[in-house]
């Protein structure tokens, strides 16, 4: 992949909402409105917070396991399944292409016929192609019981329409220096960096802001990329739902979230944006901006000392469905039946001359 970011500006926004709580359908909808609304705004990227579809599963740390197991079967039936034929990413695919955005979407993510999830981002491009799925390789504490880890084969940047190279990581998955690294060995311009409202738990209330915005801008500047930074919020909806479901708890509070938008000297370029009201943190990157930063820090050049460190990750596919992008399948057979035809084109051409 080049790592020539076009010479272009590119509007983006990060979503800090709320989904409607354990409600796909619903939730589904929220996210086609906000993007015919980003579309009205000329926004060529949206971001949205993790698992936003169908809500983070704030229950995981607030119950004991076992008072849990309905819950998480609900969970994994309201989750996505990923496919080109599953009717919500039909309806996400046709939004993004009348709107002409791009979008990183935060889901939990269901394997076809079963019930093994995993958290993840889904990437699709202003055509309405599905670039591609990251699925997060480390679910943090309670959440290991509920998603799968993803496989290295899904740590990967892709190229939107407008040519920059976008990826993305969930959560506390920053703190794995290797998955960030990963992602600079492939010349990363733009980074999403997804999250749950962290500072509405118990014990995170203090420290749940400082970690995000000193994980989000150390990945600006390591990786020179512009980072959007997307978290939800707490609504009632979601601590209605845990009540009704599971009974009262005390670990988990309204509101929290943190949004922003980071240049990658480290400068907040939009927000930081928290608590319990819905908007889109809005700012206009400058790919130009990338060249200066790279004199004086060029990550994924001779700065990072590749005569004295060397770095290798495990990209195979994993699981059943992984190394198939639809999306980029399609790109691939049409791009090969351009090629027979031309081959039969020229091929029919040289007979003719032949029998002249």
């Amino acid at each position: 992949m080049s790592s020539a970011a076009p010479k272009i500006k590119l509007k983006v926004a990060a979503v800090h909402a709320a989904p409607i709580y354990m409600d796909k359908e619903a939730t589904v909808t929220k996210v086609i409105r906000i993007i015919e609304d980003a579309g009205k705004e000329e926004i060529k990227l949206l971001a949205f917070p993790e698992t936003f579809i169908p809500g983070y599963p704030y229950f995981c740390e607030a119950y004991p396991p076992l008072d849990q197991v309905k819950a998480l079967a609900t969970y994994a039936e309201k989750s996505l399944v990923c496919t080109p034929s599953d009717p919500s990413i039909q309806l996400i695919q046709a939004a993004c292409r009348s709107a002409n955005v791009t979008i990183s979407l935060g889901v939990s993510e269901r394997l076809p016929g079963g019930y093994t999830l995993f958290n993840s981002q889904l990437f699709i491009d202003s055509t309405g192609a599905l670039l591609g799925v990251h699925r997060k390789i480390q679910p943090t504490f309670a959440e290991r019981f509920i998603w799968a880890q993803g496989s290295g084969h899904s740590l990967r940047v892709w190229k939107p329409a407008l040519g920059y190279n976008l990826g993305g990581l969930c959560c506390w998955e920053h703190t794995f220096n290797g998955a960030r690294q990963a992602l600079i060995e492939q010349d990363q311009h733009v980074h999403v960096g997804a999250w749950p409202a962290l500072s509405t738990m118990k014990g995170f209330e203090s420290v749940a802001d400082a970690q995000i915005e000193a994980l989000m801008k150390a990945h600006a500047l390591i990786a020179q990329v512009f980072v959007l930074a997307v978290s939800n919020y707490v609504d009632e909806s979601c601590l209605e739902w845990m009540e009704r479901n599971l009974g009262r708890q005390e670990y988990v509070k309204a509101g929290g979230g943190w949004t922003a938008v980071i240049h990658p000297f480290c400068s907040f370029m939009a927000g930081p944006h928290t608590g319990a009201e819905e908007r889109l943190v809005t700012a206009e990157l400058d790919f130009d901006d990338l060249g200066p930063i790279k004199v004086w820090i060029d990550g994924n050049g001779h700065f990072k000392r590749p005569d004295m460190f060397s770095f290798k990750a495990d990209d195979r596919p994993l699981w059943p469905n992984e190394g198939v992008v639809p999306g980029l399948l399609k790109q691939a057979n049409d791009k090969r039946s351009e090629k027979t035809e031309t081959n039969d084109e020229r091929k029919t051409t040289n007979e003719g001359e032949e029998s002249e």
